[in-house]
């Protein structure tokens, strides 16, 4: 027989029992009543109230230890980094007797950190090293910061090179010499106005390589500079520079695209674009120089050959690109 089921209800009583009254059958439910059911009530009734000053606690704790973390996080951030943390001057240790060696392409002044905060480094610098030990002498024009680069105007002793930058810099680390000039230049266009610039390059006619001239009716032209830098038939021509790390600095949309139209007026012109990693250099270096024509590629560097075509209505037309016996060697980014 199965054994007798207690049930937690009410036992209705005399409010004054007597004691005589009471069956032990009912005495015996009296208690059975009281131990399972009134105990373990109030024991429940007990325990949820000890819970919820101990979860309000464990709350309160993990809402103050993570404001204290985001506070920490956000400190260390707006506070200035320690000068060992730093990027240092940059040095390029030549490894080689190379003749980029032997004319002190290790000058510090010539490779420290640009307006932007960016340097050149070691693979960079080899790259760009090896490239001119094998181009100099040579027409050099240069959008950028002359202290950069110095070096490789020295070494272009034989040639002639033209620097093209935003600021005059107090102390020139360049001569003064017949061969090499630098020129202040002032930029109209914002970065932050790139693409209304490129769709706005792409509608206008005179913005279009047809007749190999730099037209001030083109929003992206600059037609300010030099009358010596429109004449000249340039070998090579380096962008880096202006400034281009904040929406409200100029950008390079107008070199990148000036030096696509120098470029094509030559037979040959090498157009070297530093900083590739940034949207801007990226987006006109493809618009305006082609991905037909892209040698290689070293780091931030990117690094065209561009022919001249004639009678050429678009940029990047079939034959813009290079013939199979010169295909590009590398169109992916090498670290």
């Amino acid at each position: 027989m199965p054994p007798e089921v207690f049930h937690c209800h009410p036992l209705v009583t005399s409010k004054t029992p007597l004691l005589s009254q009471i069956s032990p059958k009912s005495r015996f439910k009296r208690i059975l009543h009281q131990k399972y059911c009134q105990g373990v009530g109030g024991r429940m009734k007990f325990t949820k109230m000890k819970l919820i000053p101990v979860l309000f606690f464990v709350l309160c704790s993990a809402s103050i230890i993570r404001f204290l973390n985001i506070s920490l996080i956000t400190t260390n951030s707006s506070a200035p980094l320690p000068p060992s943390s730093l990027p240092s001057t940059h040095q390029h240790k030549c490894s080689s007797e190379s003749s980029i060696c032997k004319n002190n392409i290790s000058h510090p002044q010539a490779l420290s950190t640009s307006t932007d905060a960016r340097i050149i480094s070691d693979k960079e610098m080899k790259f760009l090293s090896e490239f001119f030990s094998r181009s100099v002498p040579c027409n050099l024009l240069v959008f950028g910061v002359e202290h950069h680069y110095s070096s490789i105007a020295s070494l272009n002793s034989g040639g002639f090179t033209i620097f093209l930058q935003e600021h005059l810099q107090k102390t020139s680390t360049i001569k003064s010499a017949n061969n090499t000039q630098v020129h202040k230049i002032k930029y109209n266009t914002v970065a932050s106005k790139a693409y209304q610039l490129l769709k706005d390059a792409r509608e206008n006619p005179h913005c279009s390589p047809m007749f190999y001239q730099v037209s001030s009716k083109c929003n992206l032209a600059l037609s300010n500079l030099p009358q010596k830098v429109y004449d000249t038939m340039w070998d090579v021509v380096v962008v880096d520079g202006p400034s281009g790390d904040t929406l409200d600095s100029p950008g390079r949309m107008a070199s990148i695209y000036t030096a696509s139209i120098l470029a094509r007026r030559g037979n040959k012109t090498h157009v070297i674009v530093h900083d590739v990693d940034r949207m801007i250099e990226k987006w006109f270096s493809w618009e305006f120089l082609c991905e037909g024509n892209l040698l290689s590629s070293k780091g931030r560097f990117w690094h065209f050959q561009i022919l001249g075509v004639a009678n050429a209505t678009t940029f990047c037309t079939p034959q813009s690109y290079l013939s199979s016996s010169e295909t590009p060697v590398n169109h992916s980014f090498e670290k």
